[in-house]
């Protein structure tokens, strides 16, 4: 892969080795990332290029998207959306792979974990390199399982496609999206784990979001939540407490206030019996409530943004939330200051979205409207807010 010349880059690797708790040494950098010391030190005082390859290797071991890393956010916007024809490809033979490598059980499901890492963490570009390989040698996988080893074969397959979804939906390939989370659908009968159906029911409300079918949605996500096992267990809880707080949000976009602060209260209470954590590839508990209290204010609109603004001042979400759903509550409450008429404060929220997690922010529907209408509104006001407009092809 060609290399990043600019000094820039080793400024800001410089810049992020610095704030890693506890400081993190160029030694400790190197040993982390598998590069030499020597390249460490040029590349920071800007004596050499890097290569793609070890800029991936040193975002990973710092903890943040390469994006971050990079003088020009652009190649990553577009070296993602080049990925999108191979993941196409990749999918196409889900039922007739052809033939290749497979490793054991254990390496792929360690490779499946890994991506979903980087769903949370908002890493598409890592995501967009990675998952068509994967998709196929776990079809292969699959298909070749003994009978013993089918049912966690089917597992993989569920949790992989749904990381591949994250960059399919979030960058418009809403066609290609929709196929994978048929193919999710396919699969998951396999696991025989109704937790694993639960998440993807989760997950295949996005289709309904795409068509703007909010009441289906909402009646497709209810049927779900009567498939469910009861909530006895933290992960059966967290499965529950999830669809209700996904319920919530497409009651809203429906606008029935009625069923969206039922589905609310239910997944309050369920978050109350679990710590906040992943569930099933589902950040779930007390804080992700909280985020999708603003999600549905939104969604409701008029006399509900209100209640947007009242849970910002009171809570913002913590460090150890994924990058996604934090992103995800700025973006939000950015529209809500927004039609709130407070602008500085909507800009504010956008970038922090923005620092949290570049990639999810500079592809969001809502951040190139809300960009759009702010540099309206303060026409000739800020090179800044020119800048992110720009950043994010606002118009």
């Amino acid at each position: 892969m060609p290399a990043h010349t600019d000094g820039g880059v080793g400024r800001r690797i410089a810049y992020y080795r610095s704030v890693v708790r506890p400081k993190m040494t160029q030694q400790e950098l190197a040993d982390a990332a598998r590069v030499a010391l020597g390249t460490v030190r040029k590349i920071e005082r800007g004596e050499r290029g890097v290569t793609g390859a070890t800029l991936e290797a040193i975002a990973g071991a710092l903890g943040v998207d390469p994006s971050r890393l990079r003088s020009d956010r652009g190649p990553a916007h577009t070296e993602v959306r080049e990925a999108l024809p191979a993941l196409s490809a990749a999918i196409v033979t889900y039922d007739l792979p052809e033939d290749g490598p497979v490793r054991p059980m254990h390496e792929l499901r360690i490779a499946v974990d890994e991506a979903a890492k980087w769903r949370l963490g908002a890493q598409y570009t890592r995501i967009a390199r990675r998952l068509p390989a994967l998709l196929s040698e776990l079809a292969r996988a699959y298909h070749a399982a003994p009978a013993h080893e089918r049912a966690d074969a089917a597992s993989l397959v569920v949790s992989a496609y749904r990381s591949a979804d994250a960059v399919a939906y979030k960058f418009g390939a809403r066609d290609l999206s929709a196929r994978m989370v048929d193919i999710m659908r396919w699969a998951s009968p396999e696991a025989e784990d109704p937790l694993l159906a639960a998440s993807v029911a989760y997950v295949r409300t996005e289709t309904y979001f795409a068509a703007r079918a909010h009441a289906a949605g909402l009646r497709s996500l209810e049927l779900a939540l009567d498939a469910a096992p009861e909530p006895t267990t933290p992960t059966e809880t967290a499965a529950r407490g999830a669809l209700h707080m996904r319920a919530a949000v497409i009651a809203g976009r429906s606008s029935d206030a009625d069923a969206a602060e039922t589905h609310l209260s239910e997944s309050r209470a369920l978050a109350d019996r679990v710590p906040e954590d992943v569930y099933y590839g589902t950040a779930f508990g007390p804080d992700s409530v909280r985020t999708h209290e603003v999600s549905v204010a939104v969604s409701l609109g008029g006399d509900h943004v209100g209640q947007a603004l009242d849970v910002a001042r009171e809570w913002k979400p913590p460090a150890s939330l994924p990058a996604e759903r934090r992103s995800g509550f700025y973006i939000e409450l950015a529209r809500a200051q927004l039609w709130a008429g407070v602008a500085d404060d909507a800009f504010e929220s956008l970038k922090v979205a923005r620092r949290i997690a570049p990639q999810h922010t500079r592809e969001h529907p809502w951040v190139r409207e809300d960009a759009a209408t702010l540099r309206r509104l303060k026409r000739a006001d800020s090179e800044t807010l020119t800048n992110f407009a720009e950043w994010c092809a606002a118009t």
